[in-house]
């Protein structure tokens, strides 16, 4: 049975910034009235950016979007060379994030972390493909139940400044569970296991925990998924 989502629940990251925002926003008021309500309207906008509402998971062998946004590019590359997993081409669905959508990361399948790979980089804009090879990120690199490997990518972008990854090797972790978060606008890739296959298109908008990426087994292929 479906649950209502909890659209005013707040990520723990957020109530520093919340607080950061009501105190500047009350001395703004101070010194000018109209400051004060302009403060208003950023600080609310800070509450909506950290919001963390509940999500409707999947049951299934499925791989899920761990973040909300559109689904910018569907390409085939070689896996991260600073993973050190290989040089075997995989497919790379990337998610772009913008201010408004939620920043809290969730894990795209069920299985145990494997490796997780900080990588410091530049703020260039995340929605070219650049940013995948440039911009700091954050790799985390799970085995699932069929041994396959499934590698998910949180990348900064031109305003993210921060990254946050609550998960360490040799955890194990469900599909849907909250496991990170970007603030201020990014992306998030996932290299699906060798021989997966999209369930999504290009320009498909996305949520953490609910859309599926792809059925794990499934040959089906999606026309017009794959560049």
């Amino acid at each position: 049975m479906k649950t209502k989502p909890n659209l005013f629940q707040i990520h723990k990251d957020g109530y520093l910034f919340v607080c950061i925002f009501a105190i500047v926003t009350a001395f703004l008021g101070i010194i000018w009235g109209p400051l004060g309500w302009i403060g208003i309207i950023l600080t609310l906008w800070c509450i909506y950016f950290f919001r963390d509402p509940d999500r409707v998971i999947p049951l299934g062998n499925y791989i899920l979007s761990p973040a909300d946004g559109v689904v910018s590019k569907i390409t085939t590359v070689a896996i991260p060379k600073e993973l050190k997993m290989g040089d075997e081409k995989v497919i790379r669905i990337s998610i772009f994030l913008n201010i408004f959508n939620v920043h809290v990361n969730r894990a795209p399948a069920e299985g145990k972390i494997t490796k997780v790979l900080y990588h410091p980089g530049k703020f260039f804009n995340a929605s070219l493909d650049k940013a995948s090879v440039h911009n700091e990120r954050n790799h985390v690199a799970m085995k699932l139940s069929n041994g396959k490997s499934l590698i998910f990518t949180q990348i900064a972008g031109l305003i993210a400044r921060r990254i946050v990854c609550e998960v360490d090797q040799d955890q194990k972790i469900k599909a849907g569970e909250r496991y990170g978060l970007i603030r201020f606008g990014s992306r998030v890739d996932v290299y699906l296991p060798k021989g997966e296959i999209p369930a999504v298109l290009e320009k498909q908008k996305v949520l953490a925990g609910e859309t599926i990426l792809a059925k794990i087994g499934s040959k089906e292929i999606m026309k017009g998924s794959i560049r």
